[in-house]
């Protein structure tokens, strides 16, 4: 029997070291069997049974609360000067200074300066000591664990006032990184507020107020003007223009009528609409939008992996380089011990990692979470970081670089039959098939006044075309080369096809036993962005740009030439573009671009696989690594562009973090560097590290 997993979200986790004791903690609970602790969202799961209160007891050391993951969590504004640890803060530094104005005024330290030193100690760090001295007993050393030691040492040799200064930087510094990452996770804490909590239900004619957890597939819902949309649905009654841009990212609004789709979280802006819930709330759109980017955001990057390893060996060897600096020079050189124990603090407390450890997750999940806002959802840290390496882009074309809404300009009989009988054979094979040339037939068929023949015995041809027996007789619809793999084609047929494909068209023939029956033209209209979106991509560093296609070379090269590709690759079978895909590696890391359903083999085979409209289809946002939800390539030069600024902000951060350490080393060695100077260092490296990670907040296109 598979043991119940429970999730909850939380608040209060502030910093890494932290989230990695309260994990422990929680895996000492007897009944717990597994752990699992997202940083970034602020989210933890419990395989296991184990109650709020104990989750609670195994988090007091940082005060975290736990929240059901579903309970919405109402944020309650307190006042900064409410704020406990802030009071304390406040506290020690009225004593800080007081202290230092005794000794001012007496030539130097008096007991009661040492005394308000010590207050100050006490009442500024007295969260901070008691969980230290804790670790201490345990043999933990983070943080609370290194600044403890400090603030003792500075103490035993008597230098109350650094002790103090120590306390009081700790804490300023420490509000500060709290303050940082609470905007980071913003991110997803927006998203997650994005869809109403209440719907107005349609029950035997009367409005009902319920949550959005008790409606079912089939209610009817309504929405008036400048409401937010509860639940996904299709509208059933009423027309208005829908601002989608919390899903898709896309700023312009979207009317919508009868028949449409429409996602939970966006904006209802003129008109009332009736709309039939085709999803629950945990199915949503933006519910998985919401689970994924999570996911991603627990997903540790390629860089992070690195630094974490480093981080494993680099703070014990500072614990030792620490002690060695305490006891050999007083032993080899008969030095002050207190001096070189001094010295040895003052490497301990450089030493600590926290701005290193910081310097990765940080910038990942203010990325991720930016893009998300942006209607990109980048499924984890090494899709984050691999997206900005790419150096070849390949396109579908159908649905990608096209409207993907081909429609029959030309229907040519060159047989006894008419235009109109030519179509609606072509039609009644076609009704079959899934693909867009196939549906662009049906609408045209549509529109005319007979009714489709019977077909038996459909079958597709991969690739190629499909065949049907119409009133006895196999008929045959396809591409010009499936029909010269079983026929000669005349050559007025040849040069006429040809005359299409050079104007952008895809030519389907119609044949059977007896011989041709005619051809139907289909064109797909380029996007009107592709263009500029293939300027932009060679304008950011892009060295190739390729189009695959399973249309003829006359057509792709045609629309290629039109949008400026460097490459053309047309006439590719389905596992023909995996080939591709793979031989494209030569020039680098290559990112697939595609709908996420005809495209999954491609998608899978490239570094990076890019699905559109992931609004729209549930499997774009499973098979692809990046979704753009809205229906165009406009986000994608943003999100490679993310993807760099991202990857120079995080070399930035452990260029900053190592960078001060050393500095601060150095300025060791003459006794330049002061206790509280060294606090500073680390913990001014730490804060530095989080802004300039919370600078990809305002990354845009």
């Amino acid at each position: 029997m598979a043991t119940e997993k429970n999730v909850y979200r939380l608040q209060n986790l502030s910093c890494t070291s932290c989230a990695a004791k309260f994990e422990k903690n929680i895996r000492q609970i007897d009944s717990v069997e597994d752990v699992q602790l997202n940083f970034g969202a602020s989210k933890l799961t419990v395989a296991g049974d184990a109650s709020i209160l104990q989750l609670e007891e195994a988090g007091a050391f940082d005060g975290i609360k736990v929240f059901p993951e579903k309970q919405r969590i109402i944020k309650q504004h307190v006042p900064f000067w409410q704020k406990r640890e802030n009071q304390t803060t406040i506290a020690a530094l009225v004593l800080l200074l007081a202290g230092y104005a005794v000794s001012s005024v007496n030539g130097g330290n008096t007991w009661l300066s040492i005394g308000l030193f010590a207050l100050a100690i006490l009442i500024g760090g007295y969260s901070l000591l008691k969980e230290g001295l804790l670790n201490l007993t345990k043999l933990e050393f983070d943080m609370s664990t290194l600044m403890t030691i400090a603030v003792i040492g500075a103490a035993l040799i008597g230098d109350w006032a650094e002790g103090a200064v120590v306390v009081f930087l700790f804490s300023v510094s420490e509000a500060l990184e709290s303050y940082s990452i609470d905007k980071a996770r913003n991110s997803i804490s927006s998203l997650i507020e994005i869809a109403p909590s209440t719907a107005m239900v349609l029950r035997n004619g009367n409005e009902f107020e319920v949550e959005v957890e008790t409606l079912q597939i089939n209610d009817v819902i309504l929405i008036k003007p400048g409401q937010k949309i509860a639940m996904d649905g299709e509208v059933i009654q009423g027309d208005s223009s829908v601002n989608q841009a919390a899903i898709t990212g896309e700023s312009v609004p979207v009317h919508k009528v009868i028949g449409d789709e429409v996602f939970a979280g966006t904006l209802n802006e003129e008109g009332s609409l009736q709309v039939r819930v085709t999803k629950l709330a945990e199915d949503t759109t933006i519910a998985k939008i919401i689970h994924l980017v999570e996911e991603a955001q627990a997903e540790k990057a390629p860089t992070q992996l690195f630094v974490d390893r480093f981080a494993k060996y680099y703070t014990p060897a500072i614990l030792v380089i620490s002690l060695l600096i305490m006891i050999i020079p007083p032993l080899m050189m008969g030095g002050l011990w207190s001096e070189w124990f001094y010295k040895g603090l003052v490497v301990l407390v450089v030493g600590c990692p926290c701005a290193l450890v910081i310097s990765t997750p940080i910038a990942i999940v203010t990325a991720i979470g930016n893009a998300a806002r942006n209607g990109v959802l980048i499924k984890g840290g090494i899709h984050l970081e691999e997206t900005g390496q790419i150096k070849v882009v390949a396109f579908d074309k159908t649905g990608t670089l096209t409207e993907g809404r081909p429609e029959v300009t030309d229907t040519i009989s060159v047989s006894s039959l008419t235009e109109e009988e030519l179509l609606l054979q072509a039609a009644a094979i076609e009704k079959f098939s899934q693909h867009p040339l196939a549906t662009s037939i049906m609408r045209a068929a549509e529109k005319l006044p007979n009714r489709l023949t019977k077909a038996e015995n459909f079958q597709s041809i991969t690739g190629k075309g499909a065949k049907a027996v119409l009133d006895g007789r196999l008929v045959y619809v396809g591409s010009p080369n499936l029909y010269r793999e079983m026929n000669e084609l005349d050559s007025a047929y040849e040069q006429r096809i040809l005359e299409l494909q050079q104007q952008g068209k895809t030519v389907m023939l119609i044949w059977s036993e007896q011989g041709l029956d005619g051809m139907i033209a289909v064109a797909d209209q380029v996007r009107k962005s592709s263009l500029s979106i293939i300027e932009k991509l060679h304008h950011i560093g892009i060295e190739k740009t390729v189009m695959l296609t399973g249309d003829n070379q006359s057509t792709a090269s045609a629309i290629g030439k039109q949008l400026g590709l460097s490459e053309v690759q047309a006439e590719l079978m389905p596992e023909e573009k995996v080939a591709m895909i793979k031989s494209l590696g030569q020039y680098g890391k290559v990112a697939m671009v595609g709908d996420g359903v005809n495209d999954a083999p491609a998608l899978a085979s490239a570094n990076i696989g890019i699905a559109m409209g992931g609004a729209g289809t549930d499997t774009a946002l499973e098979t692809a690594d990046i979704a753009l939800m809205a229906d165009d390539l406009e986000k994608l030069p943003y999100t490679i562009g993310l993807s760099k600024r991202t990857k120079q902000v995080i070399l930035q951060n452990i260029s900053i973090a190592l960078g001060l350490k050393v500095i601060a080393l150095l300025l060791i060695i003459p006794g330049w560097l002061t206790l509280w100077m060294a606090v500073m260092a680390d913990m001014g490296a730490t804060v530095i590290v989080v802004l300039n990670s919370l600078r990809l907040m305002r990354s845009r296109i």
